[in-house]
């Protein structure tokens, strides 16, 4: 047994929660050999300290509640911690299926919005469009959305 690397990714996984491969990644930068990493991984697996579910759950719910992302960036911000694809798609879909879309853009625009909540010009609009998008917002619904709260000039 390989305690140390147990206790090193135990130690990880008390500060927050993080996915097999994050685990993997950074015991590894600790030095720990592969086949103690393989050990310690397999163990908290088994103990279901692991669980790249839970995780991908975690981030999405942490995504949009504290950040106010949109589906696309929550996605690329789960798969980036590792987690297969298909789990991000899972908890992605699962966590957005309690929420309103809409109503989470409407919040992420009026957060970004200055004055009366009204788009003065081209440049704002454009600026705002790049932020929503980089949000994870879909394009489409970023248009409409904006187009309703352009000023008629």
């Amino acid at each position: 047994m390989a305690p140390r690397a147990y206790v090193d990714a135990l130690r990880m996984l008390a500060r927050r929660e993080l996915s097999e491969s994050q685990v993997r990644q950074r015991l590894a930068r600790r030095e720990h050999d592969e086949a103690d990493i393989d050990e310690a991984v397999a163990r908290l697996r088994e103990e279901r300290a692991i669980d790249d579910v839970r995780t991908a759950e975690a981030i999405a719910r942490s995504e949009t509640s504290i950040r106010g992302r949109g589906k696309l960036r929550v996605k690329r911000k789960i798969e980036s911690a590792g987690i297969a694809a298909a789990t991000a798609k899972r908890a992605v879909e699962e966590i957005f299926g309690d929420l309103d879309p809409d109503a989470l853009l409407g919040a992420s625009l009026a957060k970004r919005l200055r004055g009366d909540g009204m788009i003065k010009d081209e440049r704002e609009f454009n600026r705002l469009y790049r932020y929503l998008v980089g949000q994870g917002f879909e394009p489409d619904r970023v248009l409409a959305l904006l187009r309703s709260r352009k000023c008629s000039t």
